[in-house]
């Protein structure tokens, strides 16, 4: 049993744990996830890793509650605990690897997090800026009431623009509102990493890619199984194949094939849609198909 520390209420349907995971919390880095167990009854559920405490060997994790499984690990409270957590799982973002620290201070970066995308965001901000790169983040939700982390983010951050779609608080509009509107007062960025729904992904892609900016973004939105086996988060990237868990999460956004993604997502949510995606698909399928 992994024993919680700490649970709290972020915001609306969005849950945060402090975690005791020693081998985790050892190895792991920004960008990568676990894949959690509420008890054995309960699903695999893969949630990136929001933050890390080495010393005291907690992991945190958000979680939004949009199904059973979720919405069972709302009630859990500090000494419970999750039956399982497997990790740290998937690849360190690129951004957060020393040996590429010398070419990433060399750029301005900007993060964009569309509204659960903030927890995946937040540790690969808070270690740039332990290894002095200061980024700026547009931190975008639907209204107010889904919001979190905004003071944490600031204290990591050098600039944080908080967007809202309904204009109930910072700016109002979409993250591609906001990064279009400093495109216009004159700024700049080298790179952009934006993680968030897919929908959002691909619109800050087609954005970027008019302004001229290279563009990373998180597929963990469309991850099962976490493990590779059981193909859920196939996508196109360019012309390969690939598999947001053991490939990714982190790919070229520029490249990614959002459409094909998102078309894929709903089709396998049905029996008849997954027997077709096998059979179209063939031995690129899985994950575990050795080709990839």
């Amino acid at each position: 049993m992994f024993e919680i520390k700490r649970a709290e209420n972020l915001a609306d349907k969005i849950y945060l744990f402090d975690v005791h995971a020693p081998r985790v919390t050892a190895k792991c880095l920004p960008g990568q996830f676990v894949i959690v167990r509420t008890d054995e009854k309960g699903e695999r559920i893969p949630l990136t890793i929001c933050d890390y405490d080495r010393e005291k060997e907690t992991v945190t994790l958000v979680v939004q509650t949009v199904g059973t499984s979720t919405e069972r690990m709302k009630d859990l409270k500090a000494g419970d605990g999750f039956l399982d957590i497997v990790g740290p799982l998937g690849k360190p973002s690129d951004l957060c690897e020393e040996e590429n620290l010398a070419e990433t201070k060399k750029k301005k970066i900007v993060f964009i997090a569309g509204g659960l995308g903030t927890a995946p965001v937040y540790p690969q901000v808070k270690w740039l800026h332990e290894h002095g790169v200061d980024v700026d983040v547009i931190m975008g939700s639907r209204t107010k009431d889904l919001l979190f982390y905004i003071d944490e983010m600031k204290a990591v951050a050098k600039n944080v623009y908080v967007t809202t779609d309904d204009g109930t608080f910072g700016f109002h509009g979409m993250g591609t509102n906001q990064l279009q509107a400093l495109y216009d007062e004159g700024i700049r960025y080298d790179h952009c990493v934006a993680i968030g729904p897919m929908i959002m992904m691909k619109f800050v892609c087609l954005l970027t890619k008019e302004l001229g900016i290279p563009t990373i973004v998180s597929m963990n939105p469309i991850m099962v199984d976490g493990t590779g086996m059981c193909g859920a988060c196939r996508l196109m990237v360019g012309d390969q194949v690939k598999f947001a868990c053991v490939d990714g999460p982190e790919f070229d956004g520029h490249l990614v094939d959002f459409d094909g993604a998102m078309k894929r997502v709903q089709q396998y949510k049905t029996e008849e849609g997954r027997a077709m995606l096998r059979l179209q698909e063939g031995d690129t399928h899985s994950g575990n198909c050795g080709n990839c």
